[in-house]
């Protein structure tokens, strides 16, 4: 039963260190991109875009029109 209990406690920090990573070396490359002008525009349209489609389509989902 000890060994169990002392998996459950490792599982958080594991989870914790897993999702860390994930974001680090997911956003580290656009974080690069954001020190040119340019790049910041195209991100910000993007962002954009990502969102207002994701919006739309959840309004057309949950209003069945």
């Amino acid at each position: 039963m000890y060994n169990f209990w002392n998996n459950v406690y490792k599982f958080p920090r594991f989870l914790i260190g897993f999702i860390l990573g994930f974001f680090l070396t997911t956003f580290r490359p656009t974080f690069k991109l954001l020190k040119d002008k340019k790049s910041i525009i195209i991100l910000i349209i993007i962002i954009y875009a990502t969102v207002r489609t994701t919006y739309l389509t959840l309004e057309l989902m949950i209003n069945g029109n």
